[in-house]
């Protein structure tokens, strides 16, 4: 199981000093016995029907383990320098794709972000980190002040490394670019793929109500979360809802089961609170909380409070807690029900044809994220569908 979760986010993570890469949750991945090779092709298909390749710029970005790193052209990993910003004030870490047809590169053990920018160039930033250690500004596309937010742009997400290969794309942050992404090894899987015509049925959907807001033109989709941080979107959005959920369950147990066991818990005191494998507390979230599924809903990676925070906010950004008493819930259809529901990643599930989605950062739940693993990949693929 992987977890997007620890994977920076928001306006001030865009200094991704930590490093952008994703954490495994503990585990090997299935057929991870056969070790992974120290590389392997990364194809980049260019699909879109709305630029040619020569428009099309390429970004691989993230970290080897000790260092933040970047993949050139020639599929060598480069550590990130601060000599690396030109007149400008910024680095071009740009890879063209290939003059027509599929681009080939040779990706190596690293974790990160893989960054398609559409029409123009993304600026990304050498900086200094906390620990005086060069690090990347990544681009924040849902802050107008960021030098980014023009440029049409997207990203998927990835660790390779001897156990494997896990990757995603997401919505996490916002939406924008489709992408796909299809993985060859011990299987061959696909995840991320939009339905003929979902992007603009997605844009047309949300351009309504508290949504609208967060719709950018033909640009993007702001996720609600740094929606409510630009001050565009309900900050009390979901308090009924978690107000209703905090009712209901002192008078009655709500049972989470995590791989430690089962938690049975009740709201005392303004908490929810459980005991089972371990005792687990938590604070009325709000609606910030529920929607960066942090703050009152943070997960550390005990395998303790974690599972039960992930569990606790999925359920209320799916709003299944008042339909079911037992959580987690795996029937997509009584997701996204409750009211107010979570239009956004409601919309964003619609879209896949597999019907997966990161849509908000503990979607793996269950498993509906979308999210695939090979602990013997042979080859990448990365997609830009239709528009």
């Amino acid at each position: 199981m992987i977890s997007r979760r620890k994977l920076l986010g928001g306006a001030t993570a865009a200094v991704a000093a930590a490093g952008a890469g994703l954490t495994l949750a503990g585990g090997r991945a299935s057929g991870a016995g056969n070790r992974a090779a120290s590389s392997m092709p990364l194809h980049i298909v260019n699909n879109s029907g709305a630029y040619d390749n020569a428009s099309v710029w390429l970004y691989v970005v993230g970290n080897d383990g000790t260092r933040q790193v970047r993949l050139t052209p020639e599929g060598e990993v480069r550590p990130v320098a601060l000599s690396d910003n030109g007149p400008d004030g910024y680095t071009d870490y740009a890879i063209p794709l290939a003059a027509s047809g599929t681009t080939t590169l040779r990706l190596p053990h690293m974790s990160g972000r893989i960054y398609t920018a559409l029409g123009d160039r993304l600026k990304f930033r050498a900086v200094e980190d906390g620990n005086g250690k060069p690090a990347l500004a990544y681009p924040a596309g849902w802050v107008e002040s960021d030098p980014n937010y023009a440029v049409l742009h997207d990203c998927a997400e990835f660790t390779f490394n001897p156990d494997g290969m896990f990757c995603n794309t997401t919505m996490v942050d916002m939406f924008s670019v489709p992408l796909a992404i299809q993985l060859n090894g011990a299987a061959q899987q696909t995840t991320g793929t939009l339905r003929d015509g979902a992007r603009a049925r997605v844009f047309a959907e949300l351009a309504d109500g508290p949504f609208g807001s967060l719709v950018d033109g033909d640009r993007r989709i702001v996720a609600p979360g740094h929606g409510l941080d630009a001050g565009i979107f309900p900050g009390d959005y979901f308090d009924p809802y978690v107000d209703e959920v905090w009712s209901r369950y002192a008078s009655r147990d709500l049972s989470v089961t995590t791989n430690a066991g089962v938690f049975r818990g009740r709201v005392s005191g303004g908490r929810l609170s459980f005991s089972g494998p371990g005792d687990v507390s938590f604070a009325k979230p709000s609606t910030r909380d529920v929607l960066f599924c942090d703050g009152a809903l943070a997960a550390p990676n005990d395998g303790v409070t974690g599972p039960v925070a992930a569990i606790l906010g999925a359920a209320l950004n799916r709003t299944t807690l008042l339909a079911s008493a037992t959580q987690p819930t795996n029937d997509p259809a009584g997701f996204y029900q409750g009211d107010p529901a979570h239009l956004y990643a409601k919309a964003m599930h619609a879209a896949t044809v597999d019907g997966k989605a990161y849509g908000f950062a503990f979607d793996d739940v269950e498993g509906f994220a979308s999210y695939i693993q090979d602990g013997a990949p042979a080859e990448i693929t990365l997609t830009l569908t239709p528009f």
